[in-house]
C-alpha cells in the first residue's frame, strides 16, 4: 500500500472514532469524562490551573479569602479549649502543689489526653499537636534549670520571633497574611501586584502582631520576677481570648471591604 493510501486509512479510523459530527479530540474528551478524569474521581489529576480556578471561584472576594483561611488556621472554638488546658493544668497543679515534674506530667498528660481523643474520634489532630509540643518544649526548658517560670520562656520567645518576623514583612512590604491569598489562588505572590490588596494585607497583619507584642511586654517582666502563678494567669488570658479581640477587629476590617477576588489574582493572569 502506497504512503497516500495508507495516510487516507488512517484519517477514515480517527473519523469513525470520533463518530458523527465529532472531532478526534472531542471524543478523546468523551471517553476522559466516561472514566471519571474530569470529574475528580480516584486515579484522576486535575490540572494545577484547574485547582486554582477552582479556588478562586469559591471565594467573591479578598476579604472572604482571608477569613475562611483564618477560620481554618486555627482550628475553631476547640482548638482553643485544647490550647489551653495544658497550661491551665500546669499552673494550677504549681500553684497548689509547687512540684514541677508533677505539674509537667499533669500538663503533658492532658495533651496526650486530648490528642487521644482526636484519634479516637478520627478528627485532625493538627492543633491538638501543638499543645503536645508546647508542653514537651517548656517542660525541657524547665526541667534543664529547675525552675518553673522558664516553662514560660518559650511562649514568650516565640511571641518575639513571631512579632518580629511579621513587623519585617510589614516593612519590606510582603505582610505575612498576603499569603493566606496566596494559599487560596494557587499563585503564592499574584496579590503583590496590588496595592489595595497590599495594604489591606497589612493592616490585618499589624493586627496579629499587637498581640504577640502585649503578650511579650506584660510576660516577660513577670518570668524575669519569677511570678509562675501569675505567668499562667497571663498566657490563658493572654493566649487565645487576646488572639479573639484581635480576630474580631480583622473580621469587622474585612466586613467593611470588597475587594474583588480578582485583582488578587488578575495582574498574574493579564
Amino acid at each position: 500500500m502506497s504512503e497516500r493510501r495508507r495516510a487516507e486509512a488512517a484519517d477514515d479510523e480517527g473519523v469513525r472514532a470520533s463518530g458523527p459530527g465529532r472531532t478526534v479530540d472531542e471524543a478523546g474528551a468523551a471517553d476522559a469524562e466516561a472514566h471519571g478524569g474530569l470529574h475528580g474521581e480516584p486515579g484522576a489529576e486535575v490540572p494545577a490551573e484547574g485547582a486554582g480556578e477552582a479556588r478562586r471561584a469559591a471565594y467573591d472576594t479578598v476579604e472572604e479569602a482571608v477569613r475562611k483561611q483564618l477560620s481554618k488556621a486555627l482550628g475553631g472554638p476547640r482548638g482553643v479549649v485544647e490550647a489551653a488546658i495544658p497550661t491551665i493544668g500546669f499552673t494550677v497543679s504549681w500553684i497548689v502543689s509547687h512540684e514541677l515534674k508533677a505539674s509537667l506530667i499533669l500538663g503533658a498528660g492532658l495533651a496526650v489526653v486530648l490528642l487521644a481523643v482526636r484519634l479516637v474520634q478520627r478528627s485532625t489532630v493538627q492543633f491538638v499537636l501543638n499543645s503536645v509540643f508546647g508542653i514537651a518544649i517548656a517542660a525541657f526548658f524547665a526541667l534543664r534549670s529547675g525552675k518553673a517560670a522558664d516553662a514560660f520562656l518559650p511562649g514568650i520567645l516565640y511571641n518575639a520571633g513571631y512579632a518580629a518576623a511579621m513587623l519585617l514583612s510589614i516593612v519590606v512590604r510582603w505582610p505575612v497574611v498576603g499569603f493566606l491569598i496566596g494559599s487560596v489562588t494557587g499563585d503564592p505572590t499574584a496579590w503583590h501586584r496590588d496595592r489595595d490588596t497590599v495594604r489591606l494585607c497589612s493592616r490585618l497583619t499589624w493586627l496579629l502582631l499587637i498581640p504577640c507584642l502585649v503578650r511579650v511586654a506584660v510576660q516577660y517582666p513577670l518570668y524575669l520576677a519569677g511570678h509562675v502563678g501569675w505567668l499562667g494567669a497571663a498566657k490563658v488570658v493572654m493566649g487565645w481570648p487576646l488572639q479573639v479581640a484581635a480576630l474580631a477587629a480583622m473580621v469587622w476590617l474585612l466586613a467593611r471591604g470588597r475587594t474583588p477576588m480578582e485583582t488578587a489574582t488578575g495582574a498574574s493572569e493579564s
